[in-house]
């Protein structure tokens, strides 16, 4: 069944009148064919949702009139950053859209030694758009009441850097017996390579930050592959798919 979910930028408040954006008037009248007094759930990624009713409806415009709030969480407990190396064609799209729905908190794409992707200019705007596009459809889409955020651009440098605190991995093929810790763990940040890998001096500039080189076995994963293995062993240690029977 198709999931009658909205992201609504800014406040929402019990009672109020609005106006959907043109995306989600053509969402809900051509896609879904909804008619007035239909219900869906409105989300501003601040966290809850909220029920609301048609009011009024045509191809391009739909008002709402919100309903009651409901404090609804699915985030895990875990807060994860993934540091994500630029890849090439639909890889880092579908790389956002499914760290997203496996809960990461945050992306920042970053310019490794060897990205073959370059985007310069406004390009970095206008991809930063669309994937923070992919990470709020993945979102409602998964049943999440938070956005993720998708950063700008930056160089693989200022975001080992930057990183902040928490444990910190850096995905390797050269990486040796490390586990992971047993104890809970609140905080990790990721850090994946592109198509090619990170260079030695990169794995080393991040070991000098903190971070710990990780191996997820004896193959070789193409970089979303690793991505997405990486987060769900994360989520299965420290988050909520442990609790999954």
């Amino acid at each position: 069944m198709q999931q009658k979910r909205l992201f609504h930028p800014g406040p929402l408040a019990s009672g109020a009148v609005i106006a959907a954006d043109r995306d989600n008037s053509h969402y809900l009248s051509r896609v879904l064919r909804l008619k007035g007094g239909d219900e869906v759930t409105l989300i501003n990624g601040e966290g809850g949702e909220y029920s609301a009713e048609i009011v009024t409806l045509s191809r391009n415009e739909v008002t709402l009139k919100v309903g009651s709030y409901r404090m609804r969480e699915r985030e895990s407990p875990l807060a994860s950053l993934l540091i994500q190396a630029l890849s090439r064609g639909e890889k880092m799209d579908f790389t956002i859209q499914k760290s997203v729905e496996l809960g990461v908190t945050q992306i920042i794409p970053v310019v490794s030694e060897r990205s073959v992707v370059r985007i310069e200019g406004e390009r970095q705007q206008r991809k930063q758009e669309h994937w923070q596009g992919i990470a709020t459809a993945a979102a409602l889409q998964c049943g999440r009441n938070r956005i993720p955020q998708v950063e700008a651009i930056t160089t693989y440098r200022q975001a080992v850097e930057q990183s902040g605190d928490g444990e910190k991995l850096i995905l390797s093929p050269r990486g040796t017996g490390y586990r992971l810790p047993l104890t809970k763990v609140e905080r990790v940040t990721l850090v994946v390579g592109p198509e090619g890998g990170l260079t030695a001096e990169e794995e080393a500039e991040a070991q000098s930050n903190g971070f710990k080189r990780l191996s997820l076995g004896p193959r070789i994963l193409r970089t979303e592959s690793a991505a997405l293995t990486a987060l769900a062993v994360l989520q299965w240690q420290w988050g909520d798919l442990s609790s999954v029977s």
